[in-house]
């Protein structure tokens, strides 16, 4: 599975510049759950292995990316709600608009709310909450008829992985944006989720804050994702 080799600096840099270009890609903020989800979907290993870009979002990922030869630069974690707000803080600069899609009406309101309060100037050029059901192609043409009807530079989606991996990758060519897929970003603005505070964000340890914060939905994920992560990373070494 191909990972961009970069730094949230550099990342943020990237998706400037994809939006600047209005470059149909599709970005996923890959993390050790990925890597195992797709170690056992066929079809979502097409969505990681396709058009676009994975970014290291995962302190497993990166430890595992530095153990490999013949990389060149060392690799840094490219956090999915850090991008996304260093994103939409720079985007100011460069006049970018911004589109979100995915968790609900409600949390939209509140997410554009606090976005506009924190980053003055920001542009927000609209939101939609698609129903909650299964990726369609009704599904994915009801999103990009939305997006195309305002003047957008990226779009947001978090709709949960993988989903949002495969609704970025079936929308980047319907709507010619970066679609890139941010998980809980959008809770952590709205203020509907509990964000790590800033030291375990920058420790390897922040997926356990999140366990702790939601362990009944989380358990599963961490704990047998983080051993199929391992396995197959190991495989890939041998």
């Amino acid at each position: 599975m191909p990972f961009e080799v970069t730094s949230l600096t550099k990342a943020t840099s990237t998706v400037m510049a994809l939006a600047r270009d209005q470059s149909a890609q599709p970005i996923r903020l890959a993390n050790a759950y990925c890597v195992a989800a797709a170690n056992s979907d066929d079809n979502y290993m097409e969505i990681l292995r396709g058009p676009g870009m994975n970014f290291p979002d995962g302190s497993p990922v990166v430890w595992f990316m530095r153990r490999s030869k013949g990389i060149g630069q060392r690799p840094g974690r490219v956090r999915g709600p850090s991008l996304f707000a260093q994103c939409l803080d720079e985007g100011r600069e460069h006049d970018v608009k911004h589109f979100f899609v995915g968790t609900t009406t409600s949390t939209l309101e509140l997410l554009q709310s606090e976005a506009e309060r924190r980053y003055p100037g920001l542009e927000i050029t609209g939101t939609y909450a698609p129903k909650f059901a299964p990726v369609s192609n009704e599904m994915i043409q009801e999103i990009a008829d939305e997006v195309n009807a305002r003047e957008s530079d990226i779009i947001w989606i978090a709709m949960g992985t993988p989903k949002q991996d495969f609704v970025a990758a079936a929308l980047a060519p319907l709507v010619n944006k970066p679609c890139i897929g941010v998980g809980a970003a959008f809770d952590f603005i709205a203020g509907t989720s509990k964000e790590a505070p800033l030291w375990v964000q920058r420790s390897s340890f922040e997926w356990l804050y999140r366990f702790a914060s939601e362990p009944r939905r989380l358990w599963r994920r961490y704990l047998f994702g983080n051993i199929q992560f391992i396995k197959a990373a190991f495989r890939q070494q041998e």
